[in-house]
């Protein structure tokens, strides 16, 4: 118990936080299974509306790449600060994303919301792009540097 303690007091901010961000998406991820399972168990052909299903899953897929990049955090011997903001640029956007899914889920208007070319949906993808590629790069980065 003493070890598991003095090792969490030890963690930085940017590990703390993707490891936060693992436990909350990981438990949408089991939350919208159950609303999946739900909407499954009620329709005609077995399947639940494609947005709970793409919700289900992106929570899940996220929970685990928080924790790949809180380990990437962890080694990373960069900025403390430079780390942080990595991280959030990458959880926000993981946070909104599967939240994204949830709301389209609840309305079940469309299949497929991008294929009305709204340019904030653009506006929104391009800034998605720049802040997960860059955040992982600078995690990935930091990680490589502190190996080699």
């Amino acid at each position: 118990m003493l070890a598991s303690q003095s090792i969490l007091g030890s963690l930085d901010s940017a590990t703390s936080l993707g490891l936060v961000f693992a436990g909350i998406l990981f438990l949408l991820g089991l939350l919208t299974g159950i609303w999946k399972f739900q909407q499954m168990m009620g329709s005609k052909d077995g399947l639940a509306h494609r947005y709970v299903d793409i919700a289900h899953r992106a929570a899940l897929t996220y929970s685990f790449a928080c924790i790949l990049l809180a380990v990437f955090s962890l080694v990373s011997q960069l900025d403390e600060t430079i780390e942080f903001y990595a991280m959030l640029a990458l959880v926000v956007y993981f946070t909104i994303a599967v939240v994204s899914y949830i709301g389209e889920g609840i309305k079940q208007k469309t299949d497929n919301v991008i294929a009305a070319k709204s340019p904030l949906i653009s506006v929104f993808m391009v800034s998605l792009i720049i802040a997960e590629v860059g955040g992982f790069i600078v995690l990935f980065y930091g990680m490589l540097d502190a190996l080699f």
